[in-house]
């Protein structure tokens, strides 16, 4: 089949089988075009929430469908490609969280929404990358444990001086390999250009971009500005959703360095076998760790 085929089937399967599809933004343009929502992994979530539908198909990783089961318990949710992961939420688990905790008795424990539901279960708050900076500042206590991306701490700590942040060494490594020097080739390559770079780079890239922000937070403002040309700092997916939404302006990579194998790991025909259900995988979490990992959440949508 074509993709154009492809799609017109999954659009009619999906209709007829009660389903939902979500698609996170850095998926395939293909997928982002039969989906019912797209976006970051949060704002997904709580979109499932708020559908009828009693199956969600969430094209993303694995720890993006399990925030969806565990907002919406009720509903089977799937996963197109069961190998699709994230390298972050896999590199801090609860047992490892609970030993630094030891250290750490009078820290408020922060969990970027990349990690694994079980270790939710363990933490007090969740933050995504556009709530960060906001809901560390509301939280009472003054000493946080910010887990598991350094990077994305160190930003948030660099907004909040007045309060102590202890960071361990993890993080997104796809965002984490980009370099000052990769923002000065780009630079001299595109002397107009605005750089849009996101926070789970290194302090050295953050701190030259012109723009900061989530991956929504960096597509609203190359969308909004006046400006006609952007040097995009993230999943190079971004910067091509960008010239289709907006093709009277430029947009160039930062680096072709920047490209997730596990956002990249999921097909159009991996969604559509998932539909027919010759393929996919559902998410099966047990109730005390969708109740456990829920309290954080709720927290999180509490300060928000």
């Amino acid at each position: 089949m074509t993709i154009s085929e492809l799609q017109s089937e999954i659009i009619k399967l999906k209709k007829e089988k009660d389903i939902c599809i979500l698609a996170h933004s850095y998926q395939a343009r293909e997928i982002l075009e039969v989906a019912d929502f797209t976006g970051d992994s949060y704002k997904l979530a709580v979109d499932a929430c708020k559908v009828k539908n009693k199956n969600i198909i969430m094209s993303g990783v694995r720890f993006m469908a399990e925030t969806c089961k565990i907002l919406s318990p009720e509903k089977h949710v799937y996963i197109p490609n069961p190998h699709a992961g994230c390298q972050m939420a896999d590199q801090m688990d609860k047992e490892l969280i609970s030993e630094v905790k030891k250290s750490y008795p009078d820290y408020t424990v922060v969990a970027y929404i990349n990690t694994t539901a079980d270790l939710k279960t363990i933490c007090d708050v969740c933050v995504t990358s556009s709530s960060a900076v906001e809901i560390c500042k509301k939280i009472e206590n003054d000493k946080i444990l910010f887990i598991p991306d350094c990077n994305l701490g160190a930003f948030v700590a660099k907004e909040i001086p007045e309060k102590e942040f202890k960071l361990l060494n993890g993080g997104c490594p796809i965002h984490a390999c980009v370099s000052a020097d990769d923002v000065k080739k780009a630079k001299e390559l595109y002397p107009e250009a605005e750089l849009l770079v996101h926070p789970e780079c290194k302090p050295e890239v953050a701190e030259l971009a012109d723009y900061v922000g989530s991956t929504s937070g960096i597509m609203n403002y190359a969308i909004k500005s006046d400006k006609k040309e952007f040097i995009i700092g993230t999943e190079i997916s971004i910067a091509e959703h960008l010239q289709y939404m907006c093709p009277d302006k430029d947009f160039h990579y930062l680096t072709l360095k920047l490209i997730c194998p596990n956002m990249k790991a999921t097909t159009l025909v991996d969604l559509y076998n998932c539909i027919k259900g010759t393929a996919g995988e559902e998410i099966i979490l047990e109730d005390s760790v969708i109740k456990d990992a829920k309290k954080c959440i709720d927290e999180m949508i509490r300060l928000g």
